[in-house]
């Protein structure tokens, strides 16, 4: 039990350091997203989702897929976040790489900061469902829907 109570503490760390870093960069987003997200982990984890870009008054939809090293369970997520340095709507396409920090017992949250090749950083915060923990690196592919 003390082992799980220390691991629950170190994630909550983790979440709470990663959002204020989210919050002290670039005040003013170009744009918004929120998405679902569902993964399954065993030391590596695979993810995939739906979600809306709102840019400039217009809703984009778009999907994800991506993979995580440091993740371990079952987890379904509703996220929603910030996009900044979106300069073209081209640009927000890529693949993005991340830190992450979740924990889900039933259910539980997570922050997300992700950059893609074009400069493109995605800032979330999800709520989550499942079981799972990930501390992980990880890389996904957003793709806006044709």
């Amino acid at each position: 039990m003390r082992g799980k109570t220390v691991s629950a503490v170190v994630v909550a760390g983790i979440v709470l350091f990663l959002g204020n870093l989210a919050l002290a960069q670039d005040a003013a987003p170009a744009a918004t997203v929120k998405f679902t997200e569902e993964s399954v982990g065993v030391g590596v984890g695979f993810s995939r989702g739906h979600g809306v870009l709102t840019y400039r008054g217009q809703d984009y939809p778009f999907t994800a897929t991506g993979l995580s090293v440091g993740e371990v369970g079952v987890m379904r997520a509703e996220a929603r976040g910030t996009v900044h340095h979106l300069e073209t709507l081209v640009d927000f396409n890529g693949s993005y790489t991340s830190a992450e920090a979740e924990a889900t017992v039933a259910g539980g949250a997570g922050v997300t900061i992700m950059r893609n090749q074009n400069g493109v950083v995605i800032r979330l915060v999800s709520t989550t469902q499942g079981a799972d923990l990930k501390l992980a690196a990880a890389g996904v592919t957003l793709r806006l829907a044709k």
